[in-house]
């Protein structure tokens, strides 16, 4: 599979054509710029290099010279790629030994074709060489040569090839060089001749006409200034006027930080009173259930303390009664001590005396044991009474504490 290294610094460009010669079957490595190539190039040897005219560091013209100048890569072609095609890239790259310019966007297959076009041209000029080196060698060497032998003498030859090249285009520079200084030599003898015999006749013209073409090239160049300068000055009142949008960008995104930054504070402290708020609605709910809850057992203590109290007053009323009784039955009890010494002096009387004796007796033990029940009872009611007023204090006290709470909430 060939390898083509693609160096553009648009990555669209990029894209397209790795998807174009990926879909060929070639392999295909990317460089964003002409350093990034030249640092593939320093890795790895490609079978053809696609390089962009114009990049930011390096050009296309530097990296085809780059790839010229390197003895292995002297053969590689390359194949540059410019939006604009005139003569004057045409140029350029006739003088960095480049294999062909070609416009883009690409039309169609265009890349492809050229690129299947470049290697073969290139296999046409290797493969050739090495058969004719290799039917020479081996008739020569008198001996049988083997296939695996042939392969590696052809490789060999391969290896050698770029080595022949490199010292061909040398050897061309070389001469090219000498020629070019023979007629420079030639140009100036012949100059020193003309100035020899014209020297008085027009020195004063061509000082004019020096004086002349300085003028000339001088207005041309001021306008060319002048061009530069206002371009210059167009592009730093852009700058300047983009520099000045960006400062009050970052003032006003300063501005809206803060803002955004009270804001957050601001909501933060009213989540906070709202929590507080919120908890203390939840507690004085609370204590507005507790206290519902109390009145209600307060209501239902007092209508017990209330019955109660009933109740002793009862207790009471019925113990003055059983005194009252008690004192009857007293009296009676005298009186009837009485009647039993008078029965006990009458004979005839006795038995009835005794029965009414014990009849006696056991309703004053029916009436002693009444008595001590009204009692119990009675103290019973007082203790429940006393109990009572002290949770009715508690329950007071409580009640007060949560009207003072809420108060203050």
């Amino acid at each position: 599979m060939a390898k083509v290294l693609i160096a553009d610094d648009s990555i669209a460009v990029r894209k397209v054509a790795e998807r174009l010669l990926t879909e060929a079957g070639f392999g295909v490595t990317l460089a964003a710029n002409g350093e990034e190539a030249l640092a593939c190039l320093s890795k790895e040897i490609p079978d053809l290099v696609v390089t962009d005219v114009i990049m930011p560091d390096k050009s296309g013209y530097e990296v085809c010279a780059f790839v010229r100048a390197q003895r292995t890569l002297a053969n590689t072609p390359v194949l540059l790629i410019s939006g604009i095609v005139n003569d004057e890239v045409t140029k350029q790259a006739e003088a960095c030994h480049a294999d062909g310019v070609l416009k883009k966007p690409f039309q169609g297959t265009s890349l492809k074709d050229r690129v299947i076009e470049l290697l073969a041209k290139r296999q046409s000029v290797v493969a050739p060489s090495a058969e004719k080196v290799t039917e020479f060698i081996i008739p020569t060497l008198g001996v049988q040569v083997s296939k695996e032998q042939g392969e590696f003498y052809r490789q060999a030859f391969v290896r050698l090839k770029p080595l022949e090249e490199e010292l061909l285009l040398e050897r061309e520079r070389a001469a090219h060089s000498a020629q070019r200084i023979a007629e420079l030599e030639g140009q100036v003898g012949r100059v020193q001749e003309l100035e020899s015999a014209l020297a008085m006749e027009r020195g004063q013209t061509a000082q004019m006409k020096r004086q002349l073409v300085e003028a000339d090239n001088a207005t041309a160049r001021v306008q060319e200034l002048e061009s530069v300068l206002k371009t210059e000055r167009g592009q730093m009142a852009e700058v300047k006027n983009q520099a000045s949008l960006v400062e009050s960008l970052g003032e006003r995104v300063r501005e809206l930080e803060m803002a955004l930054q009270k804001e957050r504070d601001e909501r933060a402290e009213e989540v906070a009173c709202l929590t507080e708020l919120q908890k203390n609605a939840s507690r004085a709910k609370e204590l507005e259930e507790a206290l519902h809850a109390e009145r209600q057992a307060a209501t239902q203590l007092v209508e017990q303390i209330t019955e109660m109290e009933q109740g002793a007053t009862r207790s009471q009323m019925l113990a003055q009664e059983f005194a009252q009784a008690l004192a009857a039955e007293q009296e009676t009890s005298k009186g009837l001590a009485v009647r039993l010494s008078d029965a006990e002096r009458a004979l005839e009387n006795a038995t009835q005396n005794d029965t009414l004796l014990q009849t006696e007796r056991e309703r004053n033990s029916l009436l002693m044991k009444r008595v001590s029940e009204s009692e119990h009872a009675s103290e019973q009611a007082t203790n429940r009474f006393e109990e009572m007023a002290r949770k009715l204090g508690e329950i007071a006290e409580l009640a007060s504490q949560l009207g003072n709470g809420k108060r203050r909430s």
